[in-house]
């Protein structure tokens, strides 16, 4: 303890954090010598302005807040935001859940709507791979907390808006590289240039042994991302990205195997090999490339339309099969806006449409020590999604209103070429109308109350349609529910203080959760009802301690009561549980200074609350404390710049599991994080 206490001492030494104008860190740094926060931009729901006339629960995530962490991956700088959890169970493998959203999903996201530079990137099966995406592909990030039915289409926990492209743009290039505990090494290099045209290239390598054992993995990225404007009334913008990524999956541990050795993988028993055996893994390789056109007609009339094709490959090794699955998926959206001002009056119009379609190829085999033997089952699946939407948004003064509605439609259908004959299945979710209500009144410039009703639709996902551990379950209903939401906002002691207060009550009908059979497949099942009330809050201080030096203090916390409001399963009544897979608490907090001389430093904490493990709630994971910092030094000279930091996670040493196992049979819930890390880079950059 004394040793993890000095290095936390050693980390407040260096109070100390110079944070570029920019919200790159391709850019020189400067000293920030002005005593306000800056406002907030937004442009989730269309709204492109400041986020206190934003009807809605956002969280913001830019590049500065990313820079506070190690490079590897966005993780924890998300956690900062109230109401959002990501999660990873081994290196590569993350999951990512709004307000409880993750509940059911094994992996990925799921109940969450996720949009790359505009491009729609949740596929028309309902899953998103966010680990195709490298740490320096995300610039920014906006996540909605809420269902976003009136622009967004299906989705019951939120919507994710990610941006890849810098806030600033200067030509240049830079290379950064990271190394740190457990053979973690990341690479990056990174070209930018044009002047009307922008255009950046990115190369990422990323590889580490993982602190468990079957944990290692290697990401290598290639992306393209350009944006042509001509004579300031349209811009075409272009994005192609390649991912090849590996990862182990160690498995789940029992608690009595977490006692005693949690950095093992799953070991086998008698009808079962274990991870190391089955040489568990996931190999995917992914192409994505899309491009968005806007347009503004004339001074009402814009456009936005967005094309693009993906494709995906996996193939998954574990311990009861090895699948391999071709994923080509493809699509688009359209919106149109017509916007009117007269007086104090403004009136805007947004309505269009998104399309996708995927065509998917499924094979399963018996798993021989990590290699394909006999065919058990060949699938193709076809999946076609579409949503059409509206919304009307009119600002009379101080307040401000907004109506829409989505329309959506998912069909499935399901052929079995390994059956004989061939049997074909088909599954429509159709005219699923989810509508959304919002009010706001600008009470003065700097304070914002408001207040939505909206409702939320979110259909199966092919996963838990066609789940690794049974038959195929067609049964599954939709989730859907209402959600009702209130919320403040604002600045205070001049601009110094910003702070977001909501609180919101959910009532989800057929919520659909996940189990594990004997062997560890999954299956999912409607629960009934579940009630989901909660209360989100976010501040951020910019604190001027002395000419020379400039220092922002911040705090998040999220208060839940999740319960299962009805669900009886078989004679067991679950009714009035607590919802596994998400705490009651958590708060986030964290210190960032700087000198002018280009020394500084980031401290943070983050709390999580115990979590239930299943829904007997029989089962708990202790509550944690992750304790980190970084420290470093940048420099410009001229038109070169250089920054060498280092930092240390979980400087407290505290034994947790990250992406529990929720429901898994005989108890596996546990996938152990590592204990103290730590990691050193630098980063080189010239600018043009």
């Amino acid at each position: 303890m004394k040793k993890r206490f000095t290095a936390f001492l050693w980390c407040l030494s260096f109070a100390c954090h110079l944070h570029a104008q920019t919200d790159t860190a391709m850019s020189a740094p400067a000293p920030d010598s002005g005593k306000a926060l800056p406002e907030v931009q937004v442009h989730a729901y269309e709204q492109f302005g400041p986020i206190l006339i934003l009807p809605a629960a956002v969280g913001i995530v830019n590049r500065q807040d990313l820079d506070q962490y190690n490079n590897t991956n966005i993780l924890q700088a998300v956690n900062t935001i109230p109401g959002v959890r990501m999660e990873e169970r081994s290196p590569g493998s993350y999951r990512f859940g709004i307000r409880g959203s993750s509940l059911e999903s094994p992996f990925g996201v799921r109940n969450v709507k996720v949009y790359y530079n505009d491009i729609p990137y949740t596929d028309p099966g309902g899953n998103t791979y966010l680990n195709q995406l490298g740490f320096y592909n995300i610039q920014s990030l906006e996540i909605i907390k809420g269902p976003g039915s009136s622009l967004y289409g299906s989705g019951t926990g939120g919507v994710l808006l990610i941006n890849s492209m810098p806030a600033q743009w200067q030509p240049g290039a830079t290379l950064n590289y990271t190394g740190g505990s457990y053979g973690l090494s990341n690479t990056e290099a990174e070209i930018r240039f044009g002047d009307s045209t922008h255009n950046v290239i990115l190369y990422q390598h990323l590889v580490s042994n993982g602190y468990r054992q079957q944990s290692a993995m290697r990401n290598d990225i290639i992306s393209w991302d350009g944006v042509v404007k001509h004579s300031g009334k349209s811009e075409l913008s272009v994005h192609f990205l390649y991912d090849d990524l590996y990862y182990q999956t160690p498995g789940g541990l029992t608690l009595a195997e977490y006692n005693t050795d949690p950095a093992q993988a799953r070991p086998g028993t008698s009808s079962a090999p274990g991870a190391v055996q089955a040489k568990a893994a996931i190999y995917q390789k992914t192409f994505l490339s899309g491009f968005t056109y806007k347009t503004q007609f004339d001074t009402h009339w814009s456009n936005t339309t967005t094309l693009y094709g993906d494709f995906s490959q996996q193939l998954n090794p574990n311990i009861r099969n090895y699948s391999r699955t071709s994923e080509p998926n493809f699509g688009g959206r359209t919106s149109f806006a017509y916007q009117v001002a007269k007086g104090k009056s403004t009136f805007q119009w947004v309505t269009g449409g998104e399309v996708q379609e995927q065509l998917a190829d499924d094979r399963t085999y018996n798993n021989v020590n990590g290699d394909p033997q006999a065919l058990q089952a060949d699938q193709e699946i076809n999946n076609g999604q579409i949503m059409g939407f509206t919304q009307l948004s009119w600002t009379i003064g101080n307040w401000i209103a907004k109506g829409g509605v989505s329309i959506n439609s998912l069909n499935v259908a399901l052929t079995t070429l390994s059956a004989a004959p061939s049997v074909t299945q088909n599954k429509t979710y159709s005219s699923q109308a989810a509508p959304r209500l919002a009010l706001l009144n600008r009470l003065t410039e700097n304070l914002s109350v408001y207040t939505t009703v909206e409702k939320g639709f979110s259909p199966p996902t092919i996963t838990e349609l066609v789940p690794t551990g049974s038959q195929v379950n067609f049964n599954l209903s939709p989730e859907k529910g209402w959600n009702y939401e209130g919320g403040l906002r604002g600045y205070t002691i001049k601009h110094q203080i910003y702070f977001d207060i909501n609180v919101f009550y959910f009532r989800l009908q057929n919520t659909i959760v996940e189990r594990r059979d004997s062997s560890g497949g999954d299956y999912y099942l409607n629960s009934g009802s579940t009630t989901q009330a909660g209360v989100e809050a976010y501040l951020k201080y910019k604190v001027i301690a002395a000419k020379q030096l400039n220092t922002f203090l911040w705090l998040g916390y999220s208060g839940y009561s999740f319960h299962y409001e009805k669900f009886v399963q078989l004679t067991t009544d679950y009714s009035g549980k607590a919802l596994p897979g998400t705490p009651n608490n958590t708060i986030s907090a964290g210190v960032s200074l700087a000198l002018n001389v280009g020394l500084y430093a980031d401290v943070n904490n983050y709390f999580c609350d115990r979590i239930a493990l299943n829904d007997a709630n029989t089962a708990y994971s202790a509550s944690y404390n992750l304790l980190g910092c970084k420290i470093g030094y940048k420099k410009a000279m001229r038109k070169y710049f250089f920054d060498i930091y280092a930092g240390a996670n979980n400087i407290l040493n505290q034994e947790y599991s990250l992406g529990n196992d929720i429901n898994a049979i005989n108890g596996r819930y546990y996938n152990t994080a590592p204990l103290l890390n730590y990691y050193a880079g630098i980063s080189l950059c010239y600018l043009k």
